[in-house]
């Protein structure tokens, strides 16, 4: 009996040294790749709703500039340099308070979400062209 355990235990095949290392590490590279895909998400839709968004939002900027007459202002100033010197602080408080400030800050948010969502692509385009390589890698097995 005991021969027939010992040839049991020797049928048995060991582990090769460093498997238990590889499983950990390709657990710890699939949260990776999780994680990325994560923020890939994230990326593609902040830059697809900025982008969408950026046409109404110059349009309405425009459409608030155009009204508020504040390029009349600026051109008499520009004209008129000594008049503009003179009463330059009405000048100025007449074109602050003709100004398309919610426009202005419309148009400044979604630039901002725009350029910010650009650089963090940029910043993380390492792990995004890890992540997209090592799908490119896996459909062609």
């Amino acid at each position: 009996m005991a021969k027939s355990y010992a040839a049991k235990n020797a049928s048995v095949p060991q582990c090769p040294s460093g498997l238990f290392d590889n499983i950990i590490t390709a657990i710890k590279l699939e949260k990776e790749l999780r994680q990325t895909k994560r923020i890939l998400a994230v990326f593609v839709s902040l830059f697809l709703i900025s982008c969408a968004s950026l046409p109404f939002s110059l349009t309405f900027f425009v459409e608030q500039w155009r009204k508020s007459d504040v390029s009349y202002f600026i051109w008499m100033a520009l004209e008129n340099l000594d008049i503009f010197f003179k009463f330059r602080q009405s000048f100025l408080l007449s074109i602050a308070e003709s100004m398309p400030i919610a426009a202005m800050v419309l148009i400044l948010i979604n630039l901002s979400l725009l350029l910010f969502t650009v650089r963090l692509f940029l910043y993380k385009n390492g792990l995004l062209i890890k992540y997209l390589t090592g799908h490119a890698r896996s459909f062609a097995r």
